[in-house]
């Protein structure tokens, strides 16, 4: 497993960008939208093969006839991190080794890029976000690569769960990447670490 992204969820865009771009000194750029989960993105390059992304419902979307991803369904009214994302692969193969409720493959394509990624048929997170969401990359191509590189990367994510202690043996063996920190607490929570040009910047 290899950090791929991380997700700051908010209930609009466009104020969920204003937040973190005021937070981080710098401008998002344009992403896509997600016909498929009715939600649209912008997006920051966080090194060669990790970004962040700021993803709320798409009012210009039709509602779609399945439960929005990520929990947007009911996003929040703050913007906050919502979801830390891995790239594995082989999906079907990490999903067999995964705890139950880690989510079916589901098949994407948005342009020239193309994804499976595995998300619970009730749209939540694995675990309330304990588990990463899994998925793999194909057609050779990765969104990070078009960002352009401005100073800042991902130094670490904070996982708070009530059963940190048991996700960090069954995880942290298999990562690869930044800093993944599992923090014992009664409710889970994410939190992600950003170095940046003007200092660091807890998300």
């Amino acid at each position: 497993m290899e950090i791929d992204h991380i997700a700051i969820v908010c209930a609009d865009l466009e104020t969920g960008c204003r937040e973190v771009e005021a937070r981080l000194g710098l401008p998002l750029r344009p992403g896509g939208r997600h016909a498929h989960y009715g939600t649209h993105n912008r997006l920051l390059g966080l090194g060669p093969d990790i970004y962040l992304e700021v993803i709320a419902p798409d009012p210009d979307a039709l509602v779609p006839p399945r439960p929005r991803w990520f929990g947007l369904d009911h996003p929040p009214d703050m913007p906050r991190v919502g979801n830390w994302l891995v790239r594995v692969p082989d999906l079907a193969a990490a999903l067999a080794e995964a705890p139950d409720g880690a989510g079916r493959p589901v098949a994407l394509a948005r342009d020239d890029l193309r994804w499976e990624i595995a998300v619970p048929d009730d749209g939540s997170l694995p675990m309330e976000g304990g588990w990463p969401t899994m998925l793999q990359w194909h057609a050779g191509l990765h969104p990070a690569w078009r960002l352009p590189d401005d100073g800042v990367r991902l130094a670490a994510i904070e996982v708070r769960h009530p059963e940190a202690e048991s996700l960090s043996r069954k995880l942290l063996p298999r990562l690869s990447g930044p800093e993944v920190r599992f923090v014992v607490a009664d409710s889970p929570a994410l939190s992600a670490l950003l170095t940046t040009p003007g200092g660091e910047v807890w998300l």
